[in-house]
This record gives structure tokens, sequence and C-alpha cells, in this order.
């Protein structure tokens, strides 16, 4: 095999679109114990900017509150959710990408609801208490935060109205309407603050250009851009569970990149682009998200997404979700990449390797991503097997990587190596070979804990004499993602130590 040199000079930047954003269950879930305890657990160890979800204006938030007391009617707007949620948030060092949307009842055109949690999905009956609704919110958050800190959170209009699932009819003018009611509301409110959509799934590609166009003609704002993609196939249902086919990762890449082709030469071709949802399937009972399949499989993606877009949003952090309803057994196939009780997948691996690379980029290829740390010199590999979806399921039990990598200093560095793959850091096989509980006792869920840790090496490498550059070779389990830091060493071994005598042997 045919060792690839990586160069000393940097090539580029690794910027933070890969973790701007997280996705998220609706809203109102933010106030569990196992909600808050696992993004507590992301942002220690990944660190994400900004999280969005569904949900912010649905009922069981009860932000809007019509009255009829004795012929006196009128409508409250009550934050005490909205407040302990944006709280702990905030706490937690993430802010809030906020999604207007669901319907309220008490403001609805019609019944029509999505999900099990029942987010009502029509238009406002009337749009300027809908506007009432909107600026209340904005100047309540504003009110309690600060101007200069709620300029910093987005407000996204709606969520994927050119599906009859999420928005009546899927009607594309009733959705315009509301993006410009929505907008006008939110400027009304600061002109800073930053409002955008439409927030369309895969395949509404024809929505773009009459999306730019209503935008142009009504001079509406449009600070940014929103998308989401998702690479799988129709559903193949199983009783609390689908299969589906999945494209290759590029098709993902592909799809975040097509949005600003499609607008070149439009007014909107330069404005940011936010991918507000991005995963492998789009079904919250898919068994593939629990596997290392599913973080070999987004490892290029989130290696050469920021190429694209502002953000991509993985679409989840945590299990607890309930578009289908309540989860029937521990692993379900969820879009989190923690299980419940902050059990941890492959790809939340994935992303914890990510937040541990450094910030010069001195290669990228398709099994592998090389930074540096300018600072202390570190360099840092990502490494994965390649994989290509369902019409290229040729993938071997192992793959191998050979490397002449530039590094700081003379002798010996010292290499820490991380590892997941299929049984590796893979709590999922732990779980699948346990029996798949429902409902893990105490002690098979600290067994699951144990095995979702990545396997771990440490060792050291001889550097070359002349240009400094160690030789690394590596060999990845099937569906591996490996990572390994290269530092150098200082050796301040005293002469007298001399470790064959460890044993007392002379």
């Amino acid at each position: 095999m045919e060792r690839i040199n990586v160069p000393v000079r940097a090539v580029g930047t690794l910027g933070e679109a890969w973790r701007t954003c997280v996705g998220t269950g609706r809203f109102n879930l933010a106030l569990r114990q196992d909600y808050q305890d696992s993004l507590a657990l992301v942002q220690r160890e990944i660190g994400f900017r900004y999280i969005r979800g569904h949900g912010l204006l649905h009922d069981d938030v009860a932000v809007h509150r019509p009255y009829d007391v004795g012929g006196r009617r009128g409508t409250a707007y009550v934050f005490t959710y909205v407040d302990q949620v944006v709280d702990a948030y905030l706490k937690l060092g993430i802010k809030p990408f906020l999604e207007l949307g669901f319907m309220p009842k008490g403001l609805a055109s019609g019944d029509q609801t999505v999900f099990w949690w029942l987010g009502n999905v029509t238009p406002p009956r009337d749009h300027t208490e809908w506007a009432r609704l909107v600026q209340a919110l904005l100047r309540h958050l504003i009110d309690r935060y600060g101007l200069d800190e709620v300029r910093t959170w987005p407000v996204e209009v709606w969520n994927e109205p050119n599906l009859t699932h999420f928005w009546q009819d899927a009607d594309q003018a009733a959705y315009f309407r509301l993006y410009e009611t929505s907008v006008r509301a939110v400027k009304d409110v600061d002109a800073e603050l930053q409002v955008g959509g439409p927030a369309i799934s895969p395949g509404a590609d024809d929505w773009w250009e009459p999306f730019a166009e209503f935008v142009t003609a009504h001079d509406l704002p449009a600070d940014f851009l929103s998308v989401h993609a998702y690479s799988s196939g129709p559903a193949q249902h199983v009783p609390f569970g689908v299969y589906q086919t999945l494209q290759r990762p590029q098709h993902l890449l592909d799809q975040f990149a097509r949005p600003h082709k499609i607008l070149s030469g439009t007014a909107l071709a330069d404005r940011p682009l936010h991918i507000t949802e991005f995963n492998t399937s789009y079904r919250p009972d898919n068994p593939v998200h629990d596997t290392a399949y599913n973080a070999a499989y987004l490892a290029p993606v989130l290696a050469e997404g920021g190429e694209h877009a502002a953000s991509f949003s993985y679409w989840t952090f945590s299990d607890v979700f309930e578009e289908e309803g309540v989860p029937a057994s521990f692993f379900h196939g969820g879009f989190g990449m923690v299980a419940h009780r902050q059990v941890r997948k492959p790809t939340f691996h994935l992303y914890a390797f990510m937040a541990r690379m450094g910030q010069e980029v001195l290669a990228r290829g398709v099994d592998h991503l090389v930074t540096r740390h300018p600072a202390t010199g570190q360099v840092t590999v990502l490494a994965w097997q390649p994989v290509g979806g369902t019409d290229d399921p040729s993938e071997p039990d192992r793959h191998e990587l050979r490397l002449s990598i530039p590094v700081a200093g003379r002798g010996r560095v010292f290499v820490m190596r991380y590892d997941v793959d299929e049984h590796a850091g893979n709590a999922w096989t732990a779980w699948r070979e346990m029996g798949r509980p429902a409902s893990p006792s105490g002690r098979q869920l600290d067994a699951l804990h144990e095995a979702s840790e990545p396997a771990r090496r440490a060792y050291s490498l001889p550097v070359s004499p002349g240009e400094p550059r160690v030789d690394l070779d590596l060999t990845l389990g099937r569906h591996g993602v490996t990572l390994v830091t290269l530092d150098p060493v200082r050796d301040e071994t005293p002469p007298w130590l001399d470790d064959t005598r460890i044993l007392g042997r002379p």
C-alpha cells in the first residue's frame, strides 16, 4: 500500500460549521432530567453553539393562552416553560436556534396535526394575531436575556412546509404569506434580529427559485437560508421500526452544495446557508443510527461539510425524542448520538473525535483528515473506513491507511489512539449480544456504559532523521473510526532507571 505524504504547510482551516448547531426533540422535552444530563455530556465532550428543534409554540409549552371569562376575552402570553428551557440551555453553554412553530390550537385555522404529540400544522386563522405572538415571544426574550444576546439567536420560519405532513396541503402561497408575516414581525421588534427560511426538506429544489422571487418582489428579509438533508430511501416498516436503503455519503454533501448552485445569480446567492437537519435516515426508528456504520458514513461529511454550509445540524443529540411515540426499546434506532441514560453511540464518538482536531488542516482524503494545533504542535488524525451505502455493500473486515506525517521535535512522538468500530466503543453491539433488553437492568446499563468506551492504545514512534516525520500505519476494524494524537516526547527519564530490573533480576 502506498504511503500518503502529508505536507508540512497547512492547506486550509477546519471551521466550526460541523458543531455550530445540533438538533433536539421538541422544546418541552428539555424540561426532563435525562435530556439535560445528556445535553451536559454532549456539551462537555463536543461543545455545540446552537440547538434547534420543533414545538417552541406548541401547546405543551403553553405560550399562547386565549381566555374567555365572563365575556372578557383576550390572549395571555405565558413564558414559564420557555424561560426554564432557555435558562437550562444557556447554563450549558448553548444558544437556541429558534424555530417558529407549530401552530397553537387557539390560533390554528384547522385541526391537522403531525407526530404523536400532535403538533398543529395549519396556517394561523389570523395573521395579525400570529404576528403579535411572534413579537410577544421575542420581546420577552430580549427583556430577559438582553438585546445583544438575542440578536445572536437565528429565527427560522416553520419546518418543511413543502411536505403535507408539516404544512397543510404543502401550500406554497400560504407558506410565503406566513413567512412575510413572520419576518416583518421579527424585524419590527428589532431590525438586527436574524430571520430566514424556508427550512425545506430534501427533494424540494423547486421551492428555491419561487422563494427567492417572492422575497425579492416583496422586499423581505432573508438573513439566512435553511434546508434539510437526508440520504435514505422509502421506509420498509416492521413493528416499532423501519429499514431503509442509503445512498452514498457524497449524496449528503451534494445536498449541502445545491441551494447556492440553484440560487446563483439571484438576490439570495450570498446568504449564509444552514442545514438545520441532517442525518442518514429521516426516521426516528431506524437502527442504522445506533451503529458504527452511521459514524463511518458521516465521517467524510463532517470533514468536508463546512466547504458548503455555514452550519449543518446533526438530527439529533439525544434519544429523548417522541415523534413516533415513547420508544418501545432502549435501542430503537433513535436519531440521538446519545441513547437514554447517557449511553454514547459511535456517532457521538465521531463528534467527540472531531472536537479534538486542530485548526490547521494538513491533509484531507477519502479516509482521513489530518490537522495540527498551531499553539502546541500536536498533530491529530481522524481516519475512517469508507462506506458506500446500500449499493456498495462490499466493506472488508478491516481498512488500512499509511501516512507520513510532519511533526515537531526530534527523537520520538507519543501516540494516543482511540478506536470505534463494530465491536470497540459500540454499546449497540453489546446490547444486541445481551439479548436486546427493552429495559436494561442497572447491571446491564453499567455494562452498556462500559462497552461504549472507545478502545485506547498508547505507544511512541520514532521521528525520522532529516525532516522530522513519523510513519503512522493504521488498521481499522469494520466500519471503524479512529482518532490518533501525536505529541513530541520530552524524555525526562532519570539515568538510573532500568525497566528490565522491575522484577528484581540483575
